[in-house]
């Protein structure tokens, strides 16, 4: 398939740069094969069964956009630095803007506490090496470091204290993510209360939500397109708990295209989630058989990304036109502060 079969117009004025509030407060459009509803996520718990499961990805968004300044003999230059991937012994894998402004062994200093040094180039990315490690390099990245926004909420405004509560899941616990996963932020604790008094149970993974997520598809076949790596875990517990479910007849609701990528990387074919931890590069198109999951909560993403390449692989390159049309007409908010829908391929 061409990239230009995932191309619509988005009106500009629907990419929302602040979330609702409160979060549950957030729209959600309800889609099944010809059937659409415009409801709120608060009525997510009439819209789902008793015995379903929710699987919500626990990744905790680190604050790694840093900027910083290079002092070369008094010459400073700014420095802005988006964190990618930890290594061993403080290293970082990182995006630096401008990346020609600093040369092999220079230092950009972030705050009097933080620092790093420019170790090596690998392609366009930087490999920096950290004054602090553990939990002292934490503690002065939260104090110097900015939630990594989106570039399409970046444009518009700079990231502030707000995003640092905003851009975070209320259940957010293992670090390690530079993105968010955004479905989940429309959840809140009386939407989790309301949940599990409906008998809707829930499990955790976890998918480091990586930079790559935001990267522009650049090749005209899809098929020439290489997803970025991302770290995920399905413990033990959690596999059991959503085979389970399965085995009663309930249905799995992966809320957010992280968590439904990372089932769908450790399903086998009969169907079961097996334990996994390691990397996943999953790239799903049109034609990819879905084994995880019976629907998807998934908030409305940019025109030619992979994760519309991901939605109209779940419910259909046609009726994924449709839902967007309507989401459009209906003046739905876009993106990662926008509002959601759930797709249910299964239901009328």
């Amino acid at each position: 398939m061409k990239l230009s079969d995932f191309d619509f117009h988005l009106p500009e004025d629907l990419i929302a740069t602040r979330p609702a509030k409160p979060r549950s407060s957030a729209r959600l459009l309800v889609a099944g094969k010809s059937n659409l509803t415009d409801k709120h996520v608060y009525d997510l718990p009439q819209v789902l069964r008793p015995g379903d499961r929710l699987v919500l990805n626990d990744t905790r968004v680190i604050p790694a956009r840093l900027r910083g300044a290079r002092d070369r003999n008094g010459a400073k230059a700014k420095i802005e630095v988006t964190l990618l991937d930890p290594r061993p012994g403080g290293r970082w894998t990182a995006l630096v803007k401008p990346l020609r402004k600093l040369r092999e062994g220079e230092r950009v200093q972030f705050s009097d506490d933080l620092s790093a040094i420019l170790v090596d180039r690998i392609g366009t990315q930087a490999l920096l090496e950290f004054n602090l490690t553990g939990d002292d390099f934490g503690a002065a990245l939260n104090e110097a470091g900015a939630m990594p926004l989106p570039p399409y909420i970046e444009t518009k405004r700079a990231s502030d204290d707000q995003d640092k509560a905003d851009y975070q899941t209320v259940w957010a616990k293992n670090e390690g993510a530079v993105a968010a996963p955004t479905a989940s932020l429309h959840f809140d604790d009386p939407l989790l209360a309301a949940l599990e008094a409906r008998g809707i149970e829930r499990s955790f993974v976890t998918l480091h939500v990586g930079a790559g997520t935001f990267l522009p598809v650049k090749v005209d076949d899809i098929s020439d397109h290489k997803m970025h790596a991302e770290w995920g875990s399905v413990t033990q517990a959690a596999a059991d708990e959503i085979n389970a479910t399965r085995n009663a007849g309930g249905r799995i609701v992966p809320v957010g295209t992280t968590a439904l990528r990372l089932l769908e990387s450790t399903v086998d074919v009969d169907r079961r989630v097996l334990p996994f931890e390691g990397p996943t590069d999953i790239f799903i198109t049109p034609g990819f058989r879905f084994r995880a999951a019976d629907a998807l909560m998934t908030n409305f993403h940019l025109p030619k990304s992979t994760l519309v390449m991901l939605v109209s692989a779940f419910i259909g390159t046609q009726r994924i036109r449709e839902i967007y049309d309507h989401a459009i007409s209906e003046r739905y908010r876009f993106f990662s502060y926008g509002d959601s829908s759930i797709l249910m391929p299964d239901e009328p």
